[in-house]
């Protein structure tokens, strides 16, 4: 994954996590604006997401960013 959608991923869940505490659930399309601007990067997201680690739509932000943390 590239560190571009890392930061990314990293900085919506501590805003998700910030404004509605740790129990706050998102979907990899969190991480995007509402068009799709970026066909690669979603693509690469929704691989990350769906096919390496099997996650459900729905996932707690913690846990997502604790994902990406432990892989840098």
């Amino acid at each position: 994954m590239n560190e571009q959608l890392k930061q990314t991923i990293i900085e919506v869940c501590n805003k998700k996590i910030q404004t509605k505490w740790d129990n706050v659930w998102i979907s990899f399309y969190a991480f995007f604006k509402n068009k799709n601007d970026n066909p690669e990067l979603l693509m690469e997201a929704a691989t990350w997401w769906i096919i390496t680690h099997q996650l459900d739509h729905f996932e707690k932000a913690t846990k997502i960013k604790s994902m990406i943390e432990i892989k840098n």
